[in-house]
């Protein structure tokens, strides 16, 4: 078959687009309620942030275990630096997707804030109470998601490339309603 034509699983599309829609609404989310003065209203939107962020964690599973045991479509044709780039920029992405929703519950598990998932469904605090620690992770949740932002900005810029510039299908075989 040839590569051009062939695209990405059902399930893989729905997992990506999926998991992109949560992550470009918890990013705008956090950096928003950071510096906000504490109120109910704040409260309100970390309560929203962690809901997006264990969404993403959830998925993570299924969407990791989906890659492992179905192939993507082969590689179209592309110098091997960029090939090289690509699947280091997913194997990072993939790794963000983890780590990132990961080290947001331990920052409040650290600082003693409960994750409570969709308010009904209490998370075991994976760490005891330390404020120092809480602070130290909050400053690496906020790395990571830097890492992430930036990522997901060459994520978008390489497909935009494929899509303008080379006028291949990489983005039309992710894409869920393209032929």
């Amino acid at each position: 078959m040839n590569p051009s034509t062939q695209r990405y699983t059902g399930p893989a599309i729905s997992a990506h687009w999926i998991i992109a829609l949560l992550i470009i609404l918890a990013w705008p989310l956090g950096v928003y309620m950071h510096d906000l003065p504490l109120s109910p209203d704040k409260l309100k939107l970390y309560s929203y942030h962690k809901w997006i962020g264990i969404t993403v964690l959830l998925l993570f599973v299924p969407r990791i275990l989906w890659r492992i045991t179905h192939r993507p479509p082969a590689a179209l044709p592309m110098p091997a630096w960029q090939h090289r780039i690509a699947e280091g920029t997913h194997h990072l992405l993939y790794l963000l997707m983890f780590l990132v929703p990961l080290s947001g519950w331990l920052m409040s598990s650290a600082k003693g804030f409960q994750t409570v998932y969709f308010g009904v469904l209490p998370l075991p605090d994976l760490l005891a109470k330390n404020p120092d620690l809480g602070d130290l992770l909050k400053e690496v949740h906020e790395a990571l998601n830097w890492a992430l932002f930036i990522l997901v900005g060459l994520h978008i810029a390489g497909a935009l490339k494929h899509h303008v510039i080379d006028r291949d299908s990489t983005l039309r075989r992710m894409l869920p309603f393209a032929k």
